[in-house]
């Protein structure tokens, strides 16, 4: 029989709540009153009665000069243009391809926003189409970027640039979209030797750093090599550590993710699943982002 680790319940450690820098960020339930003052434009995730701006949703309270809006703590991507995203092929379509990207609707990635093999600039011919599923067929994971949003809300994808496209070997992480922070740049190369995606749409890929940039391939071609022990290793730590940042609701950016890496080293890939140990490295992890900032 599998041994089974027993734990014994310990009294949770208080966190008192951080002030919101300047006041402008607070958070707020369904019902509660924004603001009084009728200067203020209603944004997403408000509605007004009897003169009082009021949430309609959980969530953080965001102000953009005038305008007033509630982003929600937890809920669907809802996509921008620009932004980085990490998906799953569901369907092929005519001269299309459907993507799941934790989304309330099914990107579309046009065949005539995706560069061919060998990054070869030309018109899309009808044999281009029947080889289609060659290029990507449902279950492939791709990286891409967001081109442009449709009047019903779906989300066009492209994947012009070279360091888009198809996706190996690797690890696949889905957390929550709002616990991403948005950055210049969503691809790191990270120290330890992994590198992750950080997709905006809270699908996180981690996999292991190539030792060189395959400038010609187009995006298609994946490296199907076994991956050594010390490369996966690296990989599923990290991908703990990713679990215990969001278990503790800290947000996920390259600074965070090493921090975390580092404060786990002591201990064991396995443990770092644990509750306390979860907590305690999570810890480690808030203090030196503050020692930063401060």
């Amino acid at each position: 029989m599998a041994a089974i680790t027993m734990r014994l319940p310990v009294a949770r450690k208080a966190v008192a709540p951080s002030a919101p820098r300047g006041g402008e960020k607070h958070l707020v339930a369904p019902g509660d009153t924004i603001t009084t003052d009728t200067g203020y434009m209603r944004g997403h995730g408000t509605y007004v009665e009897e003169e009082k701006l009021i949430a309609s949703v959980a969530g953080a309270v965001e102000r953009v000069n005038k305008l007033v809006c509630v982003k929600a703590l937890k809920t669907r991507y809802n996509g921008e243009v620009g932004d980085i995203v990490v998906g799953r092929i569901t369907e092929v379509q005519q001269k299309r391809w459907k993507v799941e990207t934790n989304s309330r609707l099914d990107s579309v990635l046009l065949l005539s926003s995706m560069n061919l093999p060998g990054g070869e600039l030309r018109r899309r011919s009808a044999e281009d189409e029947l080889a289609m599923r060659d290029y990507l067929q449902e279950g492939d994971l791709i990286s891409a970027e967001v081109q442009s949003l449709f009047s019903d809300g779906a989300v066009s994808l492209h994947t012009r640039s070279l360091k888009y496209g198809k996706l190996g070997q690797g690890v696949l992480v889905q957390v929550s979209p709002s616990l991403v922070k948005r950055q210049k740049t969503h691809f790191h190369d990270l120290p330890c030797g992994a590198s992750v995606i950080l997709g905006n749409n809270g699908f996180i890929w981690i996999y292991p750093t190539p030792e060189q940039k395959d400038e010609e391939a187009g995006g298609f071609t994946t490296n199907l090599e076994p991956v050594p022990l010390s490369d996966r290793e690296v990989i599923s730590r990290l991908r703990n550590c990713i679990v215990a940042l969001v278990t503790q609701k800290l947000m996920l950016f390259d600074t965070s993710i090493l921090y975390c890496y580092e404060a786990s080293l002591p201990h064991q890939i396995k443990d770092i699943l644990k509750p306390e140990v979860m907590e305690e490295i999570v810890l480690e992890t808030r203090q030196r982002l503050l020692d930063l900032e401060g």
